[in-house]
């Protein structure tokens, strides 16, 4: 699962990119079109369930859960029609599983803005009018090869016209499809077109030294935008964010109480980015390694343990599982089993966030 960091150009994707992968790179240059490939990193999700598990199970290695992140080139107005370097951009976008869209909420006037003034509301209709004119053509063109083949009677060809025209009589409405519920059958019908305006959003607000809360007028409005999509907000500077990622650990702390944070506002960003995915987070704990592993949400135990290997799902008997609450209270694996509090799951078991386990197979 990946996410990819959008927005107009100056908006400092980039930035945010570079400090989320504590990449050191040089700053991009101040002007469009800076970034030509899109860039991609691996970023650790910030977890404190692990340092709880750890003070109670002593480990070699701690291994947290981790998301990939694709920064994208600036999209402008007209992308859709092959402005900038418009269509080779967006089709690195139907590649992620959710966009992180940046929108600049800081005045500087040494940073050009491509429309001229700093206005989030019109920043983020761009990049959606974009994306829903670019879905527009995608369906567009497949409708016809679509047809045709439903004509033969194949079944599935019906679905995905079904599908298509359901999704084009919603764009037509100027409506982004993450809004349309489909039926399960007519959703995978049109899943291998990357439909961009499907995907989850987050909204990341670049703001301002001075509003690292979030709290100015520019971010009030990506606020209300977002909530008309039950989309996510997280104010971040990038400018400050980038520096922070650059210190020693010591220096790090202390740059962050300095300024009023209890963490780097990156770590509050990888987080909103997991749950925006549709993901969740299982444990497995021992001497060797304390690890978080990643599943989506609604994963069934099998699918879990073929998270760590294949041959632990198709040769799954049953999970061993307890919580972090009643570790924390028995203070061991062997006085949570004497008190009962380790539960015996089976292939129907929905795992849970925050779950510790054991799994037993045999192949």
């Amino acid at each position: 699962m990946e996410a990819g960091i959008v927005g107009l150009p100056n908006v400092g994707k980039s930035t945010l990119f570079n400090a989320l992968t504590c990449s050191k790179t040089a700053q991009a240059a101040n002007y469009p079109f800076c970034t030509i490939e899109p860039n991609e990193g691996i970023v650790s999700v910030p977890d404190g369930r692990l340092a709880r598990i750890t003070k109670l199970i002593p480990t070699q290695k701690v291994v947290p859960a981790a998301l990939k992140l694709v920064d994208i080139a600036g999209i402008v107005k007209g992308a859709s029609e092959g402005q900038g370097l418009g269509n080779k951009f967006l089709s690195h976008i139907r590649e992620v599983d959710a966009i992180l869209q940046v929108v600049r909420c800081f005045i500087d006037e040494d940073v050009t803005h491509v429309a001229g003034q700093v206005d989030p509301t019109s920043d983020i209709e761009t990049i959606e009018t974009e994306l829903m004119l670019a879905d527009i053509q995608t369906l567009d063109l497949a409708l016809p090869k679509a047809q045709r083949a439903a004509k033969s009677g194949d079944k599935e060809a019906k679905l995905r016209v079904s599908a298509i025209e359901l999704c084009l009589a919603h764009l037509a409405k100027d409506q982004p499809l993450r809004g349309l519920k489909l039926p399960e059958a007519e959703t995978k019908a049109v899943l291998s077109f990357g439909l961009m305006t499907a995907k989850p959003v987050l909204f990341v607000a670049n703001v301002d030294e001075n509003d690292l809360k979030g709290e100015s007028p520019l971010v009030e409005k990506v606020r209300v935008f977002a909530r008309k999509i039950s989309a996510g907000v997280v104010p971040v500077c990038a400018k400050l964010e980038a520096e922070i990622a650059e210190l020693e650990e010591p220096d790090r702390t202390e740059m962050l109480l300095s300024v009023g944070l209890a963490e780097p506002a990156l770590a509050v960003l990888a987080r909103e980015t997991y749950r925006t995915l549709g993901l969740q987070s299982y444990f497995t704990a021992g001497e060797k390694e304390v690890r978080a592993w990643t599943v989506p949400i609604g994963a069934t135990a099998p699918q879990a343990a073929g998270v760590i290997h294949s041959d632990f799902e198709r040769g799954f008997i049953r999970a061993e599982i307890y919580n972090l609450p009643d570790l924390e209270q028995f203070g061991s694996e062997k006085e949570l089993r004497a008190a009962g509090k380790l539960r015996v799951e089976g292939k129907h078991y929905i795992m849970q966030d925050g779950d510790i386990c054991h799994f037993l197979f045999n192949v």
